[in-house]
């Protein structure tokens, strides 16, 4: 168990004892429909997985914070009253360490931290996709409440792990991911409306269409700063704009498109130039798509959802220019799967993982027709991309290690 590794390498590295050490539990997260909206305030689905983070500390007798990591080489150290500015992406890896900084800063926001934490963190899947970003820095936001003595809401923390993102690493999304990962319930699905920030938790109907969680990791990792996540922000933010300025209305300093009604979008939405009408109207079908996955979900109508998840990966790929080769051959063997109901790339869509609702019963040969075509198609990442059936789980939590 991934725990117990986690536990004995920080007892070698600081000699503390098995009382002394708590364990943070952050699970990964996917978006069955929603894709590409949360950041214009649209609507959104989620999910955890059991797939985790995991993060073993022990608080310090100073201020200083040490964290190691299983995944990524050197060791992140730093004095929380004089927090650094964060690690470029030089290629020495060390910018992992950005997440806990971003974490300590954004708490000193409103709290004063006089503790500081030992600390090493692990993966158990590979990164891309599933917003182990997310993941990780709410696993440090509450590693530094708990060494604290800080009791802090899911809510509070979902806006101080968007300033680890928004502020700290300029990153431009919305509040799903850590929206999913403090708020999910084991078998329920998250509705998540972005801009009156309404939830919704709609239970999973396994008695009617029982399913797995299949994601496919295709190999390629990419950080989204070097992706073109933040021009795709922008580009939604212009044809707001647009949209806005010609029926009549003022644009804020930053629009989104949840500000402009449908019929706006239907009567104005042809002007658009190109590529701002595909992103425009990859928006309103894909928040379409959801409205119409949510009834499915409560009439436990998986074959429904899976229509729904495949239009919205060719939306994402048409529409929204998302996606890199391997991911789009993903898609579309994953569309051609038997026993796969609907597939869509995962997270923004540049880089990382392919997600879809499968059938149990067909497990083997779901995993023997992804193998014989994807290593084909893409040699390069043969001998790293890999298949996981998985099911929901809860929300990120301090685990109680005494049960």
């Amino acid at each position: 168990m991934q725990s117990e590794q986690l536990r004995r390498r920080l007892k070698q590295r600081t000699g503390c004892t098995d009382g002394d050490i708590r364990v943070v539990y952050a699970p990964l997260r996917i978006s069955p429909l929603g894709a590409h909206v949360d950041h214009q305030d649209g609507l959104v689905t989620g999910m955890t997985l059991d797939r985790v983070i995991l993060l073993a500390f022990t608080p310090r007798r100073d201020r200083r914070v040490c964290v190691e990591s299983l995944n990524f080489p050197g060791c992140v150290e730093f004095d929380l009253a004089d927090v650094p500015p964060k690690f470029p992406r030089d290629g020495s890896r060390r910018d992992w360490g950005n997440y806990v900084q971003g974490a300590a800063l954004a708490l000193q926001q409103r709290h004063i931290l006089r503790t500081g934490i030992d600390a090493v963190v692990g993966g158990s899947m590979p990164i891309g996709g599933l917003s182990s970003s997310a993941a990780v820095g709410v696993a440090y936001l509450l590693a530094l409440e708990t060494a604290n003595d800080l009791t802090i809401s899911a809510e509070e923390n979902i806006q101080f792990d968007r300033y680890i993102e928004n502020v700290y690493l300029g990153l431009k999304n919305g509040i799903m991911d850590q929206s999913m990962i403090l708020k999910s319930e084991r078998d329920t699905l998250t509705y998540l409306d972005c801009q009156s920030v309404a939830f919704e938790k709609i239970p999973i109907p396994h008695e009617k269409n029982g399913f797995d969680i299949l994601v496919v990791y295709s190999g390629v990792e990419k950080s989204l700063g070097g992706t073109d996540y933040n021009n795709r922000v922008a580009e939604c933010e212009e044809a707001a704009r647009l949209l806005l300025s010609w029926s009549g209305q003022t644009p804020p300093e930053r629009p989104r498109l949840r500000m402009v009604s449908e019929d706006v979008y239907t009567e104005l939405g042809g002007r658009l130039p190109a590529p701002l009408n595909r992103r425009a109207r990859h928006f309103f079908t894909e928040v379409t798509r959801v409205r119409a996955g949510a009834v499915a979900w409560r009439a436990g109508d998986v074959v429904t959802i899976g229509r729904l998840m495949r239009e919205s990966g060719a939306s994402s790929i048409y529409n929204y220019e998302s996606g890199c080769p391997q991911l789009v051959t993903l898609y579309n063997i994953l569309c051609e799967t038997p026993g796969v109901y609907g597939a869509r790339f995962s997270g923004a869509g540049f880089r990382g993982s392919c997600i879809g609702l499968s059938d149990p019963a067909h497990r083997e040969e779901i995993r023997a027709f992804i193998d014989a075509r994807y290593p084909a198609a893409h040699p390069n990442a043969a001998e790293r991309y890999s298949v996981h059936f998985c099911k929901s789980d809860g929300p990120a939590r301090v685990l109680d290690l005494s049960s």
